[in-house]
């Protein structure tokens, strides 16, 4: 039997409770300061942790609101974060959906179904995924120009082009899956066909309910990534309406005025659908991620 130190173990967890908090300080404290910018009077970044005089007038700017001082100033907001956010959530959404379809039907295929070229493909996607997209951002922009000329509605300054753009990130997601469907017992498949099932039954009866965890996991990464995205959506998206939360707060950032205050309280509202995503998929992401396919 291991017999611990009392003094030693004593020592021992106060110096990984220290690191650990430690660690945390380290990580929230850039979100602290942000958060003090969002409540500092005028729009400064230098001042006090806690605001001596802490003001609401950046968030009501940044719900759309007309904010009036105490001189009786009233301050319009400058730019719509709302409809800014409202365009990132409906843009992330669409393509978490559509990437979660391809891939996990992609995954289930190259998984389940025996195919010629089925691991030169899989090499090919494996390899393409290396490749930021950042590197295509002019071949991009240069083929959604002469889309425009088709239709505005996947051209330059559109949501579909995002969208379209945002979709070809399934290479990584089918390997993600696939790998997951790899892992389920194959007596399952036989089990189906022998029940006179077709593999799409088999798929959408049995490997999806399965896939739950799994697929949660992806649509919540891709969701994210699109939300955060700035450089694609810099580049294909012109007009201030049309703009995403990521591109249009960097407006608060201009050549002739630096609005730090508005900036903050816009960057942090950024995080709300993020977040509200995250816990709508928490109990898909932890309740089956350890789970095996085949429960005795």
């Amino acid at each position: 039997m291991i017999v611990e130190n009392k003094r030693t173990l004593f020592w021992q967890k106060l110096v990984a409770h220290g690191f650990m908090l430690g660690f945390l300080v380290i990580i929230m404290f850039p979100f602290l300061v942000v958060i003090s910018i969002s409540f500092r009077e005028g729009n400064f970044t230098v001042g006090d942790l806690i605001p001596r005089n802490p003001t609401l007038e950046h968030w009501y700017l940044a719900f759309g609101l007309d904010y009036t001082r105490a001189d009786g100033t009233v301050i319009e907001p400058p730019y719509p974060v709302l409809l800014w956010m409202w365009n990132s959530v409906k843009i992330a959404l669409i393509a978490a959906f559509g990437v979660l379809i391809v891939s996990t039907i992609s995954a289930y295929a190259f998984s389940r179904i025996r195919f010629k070229g089925r691991a030169g493909l899989l090499d090919s996607l494996f390899i393409i995924q290396m490749f930021p997209t950042t590197l295509a951002l002019v071949a991009l922009y240069a083929i959604f120009d002469s889309m425009g000329d088709i239709s505005s509605a996947i051209g330059i300054d559109s949501h579909g082009a995002l969208i379209v753009v945002y979709l070809s990130g399934v290479m990584m997601h089918i390997w993600t899956i696939k790998g997951y469907f790899d892992s389920i017992d194959s007596s399952l498949d036989k089990a189906a066909s022998i029940d006179g099932a077709t593999p799409w039954q088999t798929f959408r009866m049995i490997f999806l309910p399965l896939a739950t965890p799994i697929m949660a996991v992806v649509f919540v990464l891709v969701f994210i990534g699109v939300i955060n995205d700035y450089p694609v959506a810099s580049v294909l998206l012109r007009s201030e309406d049309q703009m995403t939360l990521a591109v249009g707060s960097r407006l608060y950032l201009n050549e002739f005025k630096y609005l730090w205050g508005d900036f903050a309280a816009a960057a942090i509202l950024s995080g709300l659908p993020i977040t509200v995503v995250f816990l709508i998929a928490q109990k898909y992401l932890v309740s089956g991620l350890s789970d095996g396919a085949v429960k005795g």
